[in-house]
């Protein structure tokens, strides 16, 4: 009979953990949460220390009786959901439904190796109250700001709407970049480019970077010509050469937030997809006889540290595959960002003996996409850097001045196995890259092949990508890498931001919840003032700062903020715009109102005239009345075709 009861989070863990262990071992899963806040109602007791009312969730009153059952046979029982505050909570509430007195012990794994499953077991940890705490602080923090400010969105906009800590904060965040696109004025910008020849091939192209002393300012075509016009009968002469040797170290194994970012690029993945995707990697996938395998350490973690043995078998594995010549004198240690809570290994293989082309036949396309990407990243970051010889030539013409450069890869060192993308592809530097220049001299003249001007217009900041977003996120401290995928989902299934050809715009019902809640709610609406909460969440865990006094000093602001924007908030529901636009009916004023389904035009003649109509708007924001989409559906009361109107 088992004498030890280990409690995993997933069903999937309990086939990993299982084919490591005697059978003095029983192995259950959670299926997740089995507590949580109750759904109907506010679930905090605010005036006993905002002490949280928790309730088995109804679905899992079964899973906790199996548990339970499971405890009164063991000795020994081993929490051992995922290493992170989600899985504390976890944690903390299953204890708490199947104690009994027994031993209770917390165990982690950073993987699912045979080698740290038994590690952890024989080296068990006591549950984690500063951990535990910290989640609670920030599950009670979210229930606040999300259980009293939406019912005052349902009163002044439409029921059904939600605001959130964080959400809401992500939703201003593409807004404002939203406001700074339209506020843009593009000015128009030249530059030339002239392709020359020296005494040897090949003839090679050269920018226009300096006119006199200045940098290269050409706001138009009358400027451009005349400087065409000059350069026409100037001398090109060089006056530098610059040669050297360039090396390129490759990036760092990934975190969280990197690994979502590059599965965006290189693999089109939703955050989302990549978490989900990475759980079963972490979890086990079935790798024929050999049973289930954890391929892949945990994959919620800010750090780029990576354990000695994994830099010593990624080391052999190098020298084996690729060579001597493209291994270290050292290993490669990198040092992860100051903010780091650095309590997990970076994303990494569990180990070299499973490489992607070996367990292809057993993963899925989009597992072994992942897995690749994982295991290229890791392997390049524990190779030599790459090597290129990079030339500079600095061109005079009269008094205008050309740069020329050109790169030759001497050796690919990392790069050989991968290459880290960006968001932008196309910058200066990567358009010179590559490109092979012929052997000049300082004073050598070159002749003269073409002059080639191209107008340009500056552009708008970009539209944030989810690489770009999850980028600024990080940046600004805005939620923890493991929270990503779960805002950028949020928000879109919120209907407050669209994602269209992979750039997320704001929907009308999405600027105007944001900007209700900058007017009324502005310190849960400040970037920074988010990012310190987080900053408070992590010194909960460090046992730094208690929940109590974390959650007294937010809500005494926020509570008067509530009551304020409850008497005061606008109410869209009643507003209405003036438009240009005539009543095809009454001839009175079109106006837009706003519905249960968003903006709408409407008769300002209302109720007498009770006209209204869809609203079509063009690139540069003329409101027009859309043509009423017609239906196969008949009206029961005159017969005619019904039409599909909004709001």
């Amino acid at each position: 009979m088992p004498s030890a009861l280990i409690i995993v989070e997933s069903p999937t863990k309990v086939k990993t953990i299982k084919k490591y262990l005697g059978p003095e071992f029983e192995v259950k899963a959670s299926v997740g949460h089995v507590k949580d806040l109750p759904k109907s109602k506010l679930g905090i007791d605010i005036e006993n220390n905002f002490e949280p009312i928790y309730e088995v969730i109804s679905e899992k009153k079964k899973v906790i009786s199996d548990l339970k059952k499971s405890a009164k046979k063991a000795d020994t029982i081993y929490l051992a959901p995922d290493p992170d505050r989600e899985g504390e909570a976890i944690a903390w509430h299953v204890a708490s439904e199947i104690g009994g007195g027994k031993k209770i012990y917390r165990v982690l794994f950073n993987d699912l190796t045979k080698r740290t499953v038994i590690a952890a077991i024989n080296n068990p940890l006591e549950l984690n109250v500063n951990k535990y705490e910290a989640q609670q602080t920030r599950r009670i923090l979210d229930r606040l700001v999300g259980y009293q400010i939406s019912p005052i969105l349902w009163k002044k906009v439409q029921r059904g709407l939600s605001a959130g800590r964080v959400q809401s904060v992500a939703v201003r965040i593409i807004c404002d970049r939203e406001a700074d696109i339209r506020a843009f004025v593009s000015e128009e910008y030249w530059n030339i480019t002239a392709l020359l020849e020296g005494k040897e091939p090949p003839p090679f192209e050269a920018r226009l970077t300096k006119i006199g002393s200045k940098k290269l300012d050409l706001a138009s075509e009358t400027q451009t010509q005349e400087v065409l016009t000059e350069l026409k009968g100037a001398p090109f002469v060089v006056k530098k050469v610059e040669k050297k040797e360039i090396k390129r170290s490759p990036a760092p194994p990934f975190t969280t937030s990197k690994l979502q970012q590059e599965a965006s690029r290189k693999l089109r993945f939703s955050a989302k997809k990549t978490m989900s995707v990475a759980q079963r990697l972490y979890e086990g996938i079935s790798l024929g006889e050999e049973g289930p395998v954890g391929l892949i350490t945990y994959m919620r973690t800010d750090s780029v540290r990576i354990a000695a043995e994994a830099l010593e078998e990624a080391r052999t594995y190098i020298e084996k595959v690729y060579g001597k010549e493209f291994l270290p004198a050292k290993a490669r240690v990198f040092k992860s960002s100051k903010s780091s809570q650095d309590a997990h290994e970076a994303i990494r293989p569990t180990a070299t003996t499973y490489p992607p082309q070996q367990i292809k036949p057993y993963l899925k396309g989009d597992e072994i996409r992942l897995y690749q990407l994982i295991w290229n990243r890791f392997i390049a970051c524990q190779m030599n850097p790459a090597v290129f010889d990079q030339t500079g030539f600095d061109i005079e013409a009269g008094r205008c001045r050309f740069h020329a450069q050109g790169s030759i890869m001497k050796f690919p060192g990392f790069s050989a196995v991968y290459t880290e993308s960006t968001d932008k592809e196309d910058n200066d530097s990567e358009e010179m890259a590559g490109k092979i220049l012929p052997d000049v001299s300082e004073g050598d003249e070159l002749r003269l092949i073409s002059l080639d001007p191209q107008q340009s217009f500056t552009q708008p900041p970009p539209r944030f990508s989810e690489a770009t977003l999850v980028k600024e996120l990080e940046e600004k401290g805005i939620g923890r890498p493991s929270t990503y995928a779960a805002i950028i989902s949020t928000i879109q299934n919120r209907k407050y931001v669209n994602l269209e050809k992979g750039r997320f715009h704001p929907t009308d019902l999405g600027a105007i919840v944001n900007d209700l809640l900058v007017e009324n709610f502005p310190s849960i609406m400040d970037v920074k003032f988010t990012a310190s909460m987080e900053d408070r969440l992590d010194m909960i865990e460090e046992g730094k700062l208690t929940r109590h006094k974390t959650l007294e000093d937010f809500y005494t602001p926020f509570k008067s903020e509530l009551e304020k924007a409850d008497e005061e908030m606008r109410d869209i529901k009643r507003e209405e715009t003036p438009t240009d636009l005539t009543c095809d009916k009454c001839k009175s004023s079109m106006v837009i109102k706003w519905g249960k389904n968003g903006k709408f035009l409407a008769c300002s003649n209302y109720p007498d005239c009770k006209n209204t109509g869809n609203i079509a708007q063009d690139e540069n924001g003329v409101i027009s009345k859309a043509e009423a989409q017609s239906t196969d559906i008949f009206c029961d009361a005159c017969g005619k075709n019904m039409v599909i109107k909004e709001g």
